[in-house]
């Protein structure tokens, strides 16, 4: 052992002086550095997350429910040392008196009472214009507190009175930030606080109201995990009816699918970086194994075991592997800094201090790469016969173990898919890699048969036909090295793509003329008229559509209920009423994934595709609704895909027709409002019974998020961008001895510098052809799966990637061929003889 200590030690000093480490830990320092940079940057964010959502609560862990909360709850949570407090909120009108013009306005109203929040903090200013202050107080009895926008749509200012009900309540503050104001319909209407001591004198809770509760809870980790364990435990049981629990992880759904694409096109960057460098450490372990062949033979004639030399290079990779990995990780450190700049504010405050995981995650994937791809063909180099110093055709490198290998590989992939924090991504990225591989090899090596056959040595110019030589005569290389660089490609090809169709996808969900008003509660009498004032303000694009509350009561003639399923998300949408609508045309936002709409069939619906996955419906179902106490039936004939994101009007079940007879309905639309000053105002005058939703600042968090984590990802493509190149260096020049042999013989029966660049550039240009169509068929395979199953987007690649790909893979074999071989046309004719003779 300590022979192979010491062998190991001067070995390492002698490869790192000569340079023959170089790509090894280039490819190793890349791969650690983009793993760990986002992993740095995910543990954080994560941790922030979790700690802003609880904010976002109000508490650890909140039971909402449709009636008062039970006691049982409320004496429980105090057993365990929890804190808790209760607040509850329903729509209701605000109105001003009739001697400051009397106008009224749909408002949220929310009690509260001392405590709260337990998380985060109110924050409220004495006046529209002022900045908030944190504050710890609730409103005093007598007193409202209200968003600044109540105060201009009634006409009112802090100090009058408001009337709610049958009182009135001094407005005291203004709202400037409320930590779990939520993100439903009612979210958006002016908030109205008070103290729940003065919600029996406005006399607006009646046994039919609909308030919702709010039993908030705080403390312990420990205890608020047992409370919450045994509640949610009872809401599966179906014990606990018209109830819900929310936690962090239910926090800002609305923010939570942008953030989770986030981290998905950043872990997705990181991997294609991985496997690329896994590329890249196989191509040139083999390469430093093939130097050492020489070096080892005559360690062997000098008494050496193939015990000490495999324990030396085991060493020596292992030193390698630790310090590559190490300094991956400081950089990975260092760079998710970049990250945090980038991505500044998807979280409220500064971020929490990143844990150990990744650096331990870091030095794992680092050692496996380099011993999963490395070590193997230099292990080879124990079993090289004492022979090969008199024989040079004896003792060649052969193709690795397939055990090693294969316990290598599936634990290298094993590690990517625990990296991808999604299954489906780390499946598709790794699975499509690993398939591309075989594809690769497979028709790369038809290709060279064919391309042996296609060329007339007779009449093709003579550079083409040394070139096709060069090719054909080391088939195993040329297949290696097309092989190499495709996949090399391949990942440059699907980032490409990714962010021109992707990104674009994702921008097109809410684009710069995206609506930006939602309005509801539109009387039938008042349609004709409303959309007549949205034109005279120059609106001339707007969507339209009848709005139907109806409870879905039978499925082919069976009544249904919560109990007939187990998933969370059915029952809940089985025990509430929908959101239906009609319309002869198929909305121009939506997409018909199934079936046929046709227009003005009566008894047909249209069906979201979600809904009909979580309820298992199926084309040809019949449904009955019961729509305020008038049943109604149909049969389904389409499926639709909805983005619920998109801003538009958009409803789970739609009639085919243009009218629905005898049914309550309202209308609801979405629209751009135009930039002129007082627009909002003049409509809640005209129409004071609509409730107007602006929803611009939702749209500008979007967006500003989208802008974020672009700029996020084109910083770490460029660590793919590094790596790929590393790739292709280490993929052209692998066959660099081999070439300077041939040229040396070529040269020496007097053929000159020109006609060897000639051929030199030919061969080049025709592999990365080739890789380069072969990247682009792969690539738009895989961003199909990867748009599709992972990032739900519509893949929409052009039939010219494929051409581009080809063009751009000619270009880049010839940039890096350039750099890695310019060398071997440079050595004086007497050295390449000398060498050619060895």
């Amino acid at each position: 052992m300590n022979a192979s200590l010491r062998l190991g030690w001067r070995t390492l000093w002698r490869d790192l002086r000569a340079g023959e480490l170089r790509l090894l830990i280039v490819a190793v320092l890349l791969a650690v550095a983009a793993l760990t940079a986002v992993g740095f940057f995910a543990d954080r964010l994560k941790g922030g997350l979790q700690r802003d959502a609880r904010q976002l609560l109000g508490g650890d862990a909140v039971l909402v429910s449709d009636n008062p909360t039970p006691k049982v709850f409320i004496d429980h949570a105090r057993a365990l040392g929890l804190q808790s407090t209760i607040n509850y909120g329903f729509p209701t009108m605000a109105r001003a008196d009739d001697a400051q013009g009397g106008a009224t306005k749909l408002v949220a109203l929310k009690a509260v009472t001392t405590g709260y929040p337990l998380r985060g903090s109110l924050q409220t200013a004495t006046a529209p214009d002022a900045p908030g202050a944190n504050t710890r107080d609730v409103p005093a009895p007598g007193e409202a507190w209200v968003d600044p926008s109540l105060l201009e749509s009634l006409g009112l200012k802090i100090g009058d009175r408001m009337l709610l009900g049958d009182t009135d309540l001094k407005i005291a503050r203004i709202i400037t930030l409320e930590p779990d104001r939520g993100a439903g319909f009612m979210s958006f209407a002016p908030r109205v606080m008070l103290n729940q001591a003065d919600v029996s004198r406005t006399g607006l809770v009646q046994p039919a109201s609909r308030v919702s509760y709010r039993f908030a809870v705080a403390g312990e980790a420990r205890a608020v995990k047992q409370f919450s364990d045994e509640v949610d435990a009872g809401i599966k049981k179906g014990e606990l009816r018209g109830m819900r629990l929310e936690s962090f992880e239910s926090g800002r759904p609305e923010m939570r699918q942008t953030l989770d694409r986030a981290e998905k096109f950043l872990n997705l960057v990181a991997l294609l970086a991985a496997l690329l460098s896994a590329v890249a450490v196989a191509l040139a372990a083999r390469g430093f194994a093939a130097s050492h062949l020489d070096d080892c033979a005559m360690l062997r004639v000098l008494g050496q075991s193939q015990r000490t030399i495999a324990g030396a290079y085991a060493f020596e990779f292992a030193i390698v592997g630790l310090v590559a990995s190490s300094l991956g990780v400081a950089a990975g450190f260092a760079i998710h800094y970049v990250f945090v700049v980038l991505l500044a504010g998807l979280v409220e405050t500064a971020l929490p201090a990143a844990t150990l995981w990744p650096v331990g995650f870091g030095l794992g994937m680092g050692l496996t790469l380099l011993f999963a791809f490395g070590l193997p063909p230099v292990l080879q180099l124990a079993r090289v016969p004492p022979l090969r110093v008199i024989r040079r055709d004896v003792g060649g490198l052969k193709p690795a173990s397939i055990t090693v290998l294969g316990v290598g590989v599936l634990g290298f992939a094993a590690l990517l898919i625990a990296a991808s924090s999604d299954i489906k991504l780390g499946l598709i990225a790794v699975g499509g890699f690993a398939g591309a591989v075989a594809v690769f090899a497979l028709l790369s090596w038809l290709a060279v048969k064919v391309l042996r056959r296609s060329v007339n040595e007779s009449t093709a110019p003579r550079w083409l036909v040394l070139a096709t030589r060069q090719i054909s005569a080391r088939p195993v290389y040329a297949v290696v090295q097309v092989s190499a660089l495709a996949v090399g490609l391949l990942a440059l090809v699907l980032l490409v793509l990714l962010r021109t169709d992707l990104v674009a996808s994702w921008r097109r969900a809410t684009p710069p003329d995206a609506p930006n008003r939602f309005v509801i509660n539109v009387m039938p009498d008042q349609s004709d008229a409303f959309q007549k004032s949205l034109r005279d303000a120059g609106i001339q694009k707007f969507d339209w559509y009848p709005m139907i509350r109806g409870r879905l009561v039978a499925i082919n003639d069976k009544p249904v209920s919560p109990d007939d399923y187990t998933e969370d998300r059915a029952k809940r949408l089985v025990d509430r009423e929908f959101n239906l609508s009609n319309s002869a045309e198929s909305p121009p936002h939506n997409s018909i994934v199934a079936g046929k709409w046709t227009p003005e069939a009566q008894g047909e619906v249209s069906v979201e595709e979600g809904l009909s996955e979580t309820l298992g419906l199926k084309l040809g179902d019949k449904l009955r609704f019961d729509i305020g106490g008038i049943p109604s039936e149909a049969r389904i004939t389409s499926l639709r895909k909805v983005d619920w994101g998109s801003l538009h009007a958009n409803f789970f079940v739609m009639y085919t027709v243009s009218t629905l007879a005898d049914v309550p309905i309202t209308y609801m639309g979405a629209f751009r409002a135009p930039e002129t000053k007082g627009f909002d105002n003049a409509l809640v005058r005209a129409y004071p019974n609509v409730t107007n939703v602006d929803m611009s600042a939702t749209i500008v968090q979007v967006q500003r998020v989208l802008d974020q984590v672009i700029r996020a990802v084109e910083f770490l493509f460029g660590f793919t961008l590094a790596a790929g190149l590393v790739v292709l260096f280490a993929a052209v020049t692998a066959t660099r001895e081999e070439r300077a042999r041939e040229f040396a013989v070529m040269r020496a029966v007097g053929a000159r510098g020109t006609l060897l660049r000639q051929v030199q550039r030919a061969e080049l240009a025709g592999v990365g052809l080739l890789a380069g169509f072969l990247a682009s068929i792969v690539a738009s395979a895989v961003g199909w799966a990867l748009a599709r199953y992972v990032f739900e987007f519509t893949w929409t690649a052009s039939p010219l990637v494929p051409l581009f790909g080809s063009l751009a893979g000619a270009v880049l074999a010839l940039a890096a061929g350039w750099w890695g071989l310019r060398e071997v046309l440079r050595r004086p004719v007497v050295d390449t003889l000398r060498r050619a003779a060895e």
